[in-house]
């Protein structure tokens, strides 16, 4: 494709001025009116011309997506908010991990928009809470400030947005506890959009914790071990997961380029389609959710068979 070139208009001054300085040419020089050079017009044109290319080309996106079929449920690895924070001169680990969960809104006004049903987003994970306390006092006061803004938040109702939480929540602080249950109450009328929050978890702590709810429930029914033995399957082990009522995700995206889901919803991802972008989290747009569900209409998904 051929190189477009922009030609800018010439900077003209004003007839009137002009004129003004023929009438009286010993009056001193009226101030000229200032103006960005010429490299800074380049510079909101290109801008300008990016930014129209953008619209057009999401807009495109937006008619090819809403052609095909939408995942019930996504899955989102947040990853990158420390990558970005450098990059952006961010050292206030607050405003950092504040950053990305203000990207929330966002996403739930796509997801609403695109027909999806829910959304569960891995935003701190049993590793997470070996990392400095003053990073990991970042990450979950993020997520407690933005709990109690959803709890409050008029477009969450308006979305039909039901908050749940998933993971090791005892582990937690008991403000942020406190929070994602004051989200989950003020919300829990609410059933177009299911929004799971994943913090402290990882996929093989809730493994072990469903097995461990399995056997005190057999335990409690008096089963012998053999009994229990014979009783253990995938759809007993199913019904113990953090939620089991939540059907498993069609499409999982990790943001930043890692290439792995370092144990995200492992019981539930076995027939789930994965997208990699390599945005940061915080750099996460519209265009971005698009082309991977773009991604996942273009997949035959047979389950097996």
């Amino acid at each position: 494709m051929g190189e477009t070139r922009v030609k800018l208009p010439e900077i003209l001054p004003a007839s009137g001025a002009t004129a003004a300085a023929r009438a009286a040419p010993d009056a001193p020089p009226a101030a000229a009116p200032s103006a960005a050079p010429p490299a800074a017009w380049g510079r909101r044109a290109r801008r300008l011309i990016r930014r129209i290319l953008y619209r057009l080309y999401e807009s495109r996106l937006l008619r090819e997506v809403q052609a095909g079929p939408s995942p019930r449920h996504i899955g989102i690895i947040l990853d990158g908010n420390r990558r970005h924070a450098r990059e952006q001169g961010l050292r206030d680990f607050r405003a950092i991990y504040a950053r990305g969960a203000g990207k929330l809104d966002e996403v739930l006004d796509w997801c609403a928009e695109l027909g999806v049903s829910a959304v569960t987003l891995w935003v701190c994970s049993t590793d997470n809470l070996a990392r400095p306390a003053e990073e990991l006092s970042g990450i979950l006061g993020a997520i407690e400030g933005k709990m109690n803004a959803l709890a409050a938040d008029p477009r969450i109702h308006a979305l039909g947005v039901r908050v749940n939480a998933i993971g090791r929540l005892d582990l937690l602080p008991a403000s942020l506890v406190a929070a994602l249950e004051r989200a989950a109450a003020a919300t829990a009328a609410n059933r177009q959009l299911t929004l799971t929050i994943a913090a402290n978890y990882g996929g093989r702590e809730e493994i072990a914790d469903a097995m461990r709810s399995l056997l005190a429930d057999f335990a409690a029914r008096g089963l012998t071990a053999e009994d229990a033995a014979a009783a253990i399957t995938p759809e007993a082990i199913g019904r113990h997961l953090y939620a089991p009522g939540l059907p498993d995700p069609d499409l999982i995206i990790r943001t930043s380029g890692e290439l792995r889901l370092s144990g995200f919803l492992l019981w539930q991802s076995v027939y789930s389609e994965f997208h990699f972008t390599d945005v940061y989290w915080p750099e996460f747009r519209r265009i971005d959710l698009l082309r991977a569900i773009r991604t996942f209409q273009s997949r035959d998904r047979r389950f097996g068979r």
